[in-house]
């Protein structure tokens, strides 16, 4: 057993290697619109965050009308590109396969991307039926806000602070947290930047790994530790 009653995983970038792709896409689309920003800037800055409310980050920051068809653009050059492309994350398998007890995916994509994704990359199975999108809670449930994690420990009745959380990015850290789960970060995945750990420490998470073949030990470990709760 894990010592936790539940783990909760993020998707992009924790079980498949889909950020670096959305941050291509995001960015072209930005630099078209008049935003200079790099692909590294974009992973740095909004990683876990939606498109809607990456478009809407920028609008406050700078006078530049943002159409609305580059929400409905992205969607269809990202899902085109996510399809051909996405690969799982190194390491996913041998964790899946150490950690015993309940699983699911809480995450930001939409339910036809994650159900996408999973099944290009194998996992599918490895989750479903526990695969919940914030998305499909309400547009205004997304992360950071802790909705999805809180949802996905009602699914099983547990109580949040017998959960342990994966995830990629300060945005959903700050979720994990507010939810009241203590939260393992990870910096393995192609849109990794040189304070990423940090950000993620920072943020809440207890402890950071690289390399996702690390994380039954460093679950083990915290279960014994106890943590901060």
């Amino acid at each position: 057993m894990s010592g936790f009653d539940l783990t909760l995983f993020d998707c992009d970038g924790v079980l498949v290697d889909s950020e670096i792709i959305a941050a291509e896409v995001e960015s072209a689309l930005l630099n078209e619109a008049g935003y200079p920003i790099s692909v590294e800037e974009m992973g740095e800055r909004f990683a876990g965050m939606t498109w809607k409310n990456i478009l809407l980050t920028v609008e406050k920051e700078v006078d530049i009308p943002l159409s609305a068809s580059l929400l409905d653009k992205s969607e269809k050059l990202l899902d085109a590109r996510l399809a051909r492309e996405v690969k799982i994350i190194e390491g996913v398998v041998f964790a899946l396969s150490r950690l015993k007890g309940p699983r699911c995916i809480c995450s930001n994509s939409g339910a036809d991307r994650l159900d996408m994704m999973l099944t290009k990359v194998g996992l599918r199975d490895s989750f479903a039926p526990h695969i919940y999108s914030a998305k499909a809670l309400g547009a205004d449930r997304v992360k950071p806000k802790p909705d999805i994690f809180l949802h996905g420990a009602a699914q099983f009745n547990v109580k949040p602070d017998r959960c342990i959380v994966i995830e990629d990015s300060v945005h959903g850290v700050h979720a994990a947290r507010a939810a009241g789960m203590r939260v393992v970060g990870f910096t393995g995945a192609s849109h990794t930047y040189p304070s990423h750990a940090d950000r993620l420490t920072d943020a809440g998470a207890e402890t950071v790994i690289a390399r996702m073949m690390d994380l039954p030990a460093v679950i083990a470990a915290m279960a014994e530790w106890g943590g901060p709760f």
